[in-house]
């Protein structure tokens, strides 16, 4: 065999190891691993043949790297959902097994900014009525929720308390949301969102803007929330299609 041969196979081997350790239960989600002097002596490799494999291990989501601190066995999210699929934030911790919760922070109306006008297609001088929330799971922060109504829709003397969203809206509004569209980014540490939802400085933020339509088509909702990266992941189901 090859000298670059052999080299393949011994990183290819550390892969496989780390992630029988991984399944196993002897590597736990979270936990730091040796220096590379210590753990390329310990596995009996080059440090070029370690790096090699965490560089790999770390493309595909096993580990993270942390510049100065340390390599890290990434954390599984614990929420897992199709994005397709129009599902409260309240069903996807049910799922889990978890009790959720909610810590209403503010509701009441407000003016909107250029982007709600034109995701809700709103009025000139209407004003919205804003929902500010944290979801929990089993009493720990996991989302942060934005949402948004246009005021018209949601009488004057309305008060919203720790109840579904969607409930508020077909009770006070007698709004049947029909579908949604969604799109998703990912953003860095955020001053005050990430510390409301206790995240390390390392872990990102996954932001879901939907915009939700009733029955007729109209836009009735407009909803930003900001997910902890390290509790949750969404999956996309995509067709081939042929032009």
């Amino acid at each position: 065999m090859s000298l670059d041969g052999y080299q393949r196979s011994r990183y290819l081997l550390i892969i496989e190891k780390i992630k029988k350790d991984i399944e196993s239960g002897i590597l736990e989600p979270g936990e730091k691993l040796p220096s590379e002097n210590k753990l390329a002596k310990d596995l009996g490799v080059s440090r070029t043949t370690l790096r090699e494999a965490l560089r790999i291990l770390e493309e595909e989501g096993i580990v993270i790297r942390k510049h100065g601190i340390g390599t890290f066995i990434n954390r599984k999210p614990i929420f897992s959902s199709g994005i397709e699929e129009l599902i409260s934030i309240t069903d996807m911790i049910k799922v889990e097994g978890k009790t959720p919760g909610t810590r209403l922070l503010f509701s009441g109306y407000t003016d909107p900014i250029e982007e709600d006008k034109s995701e809700l297609r709103l009025d000139d001088q209407e004003s919205v009525f804003l929902v500010k929330r944290i979801r929990t799971a089993d009493s720990e922060p996991m989302v942060y929720c934005i949402d948004k109504i246009p005021e018209h829709l949601i009488p004057k003397d309305s008060v919203f308390e720790n109840e579904s969203l969607f409930d508020f809206m077909d009770e006070k509004a007698a709004v049947t949301i029909s579908y949604a569209t969604a799109f998703i980014e990912t953003i860095g540490y955020h001053e005050e969102i990430s510390k409301i939802l206790q995240c390390e400085k390392e872990s990102p933020l996954l932001v879901l803007k939907q915009t939700h339509y009733d029955l007729h088509e109209k836009p009735v909702l407009y909803s930003i929330n900001f997910f902890r990266a390290d509790k949750f992941r969404f999956s996309v189901f995509r067709k081939r299609v042929k032009f």
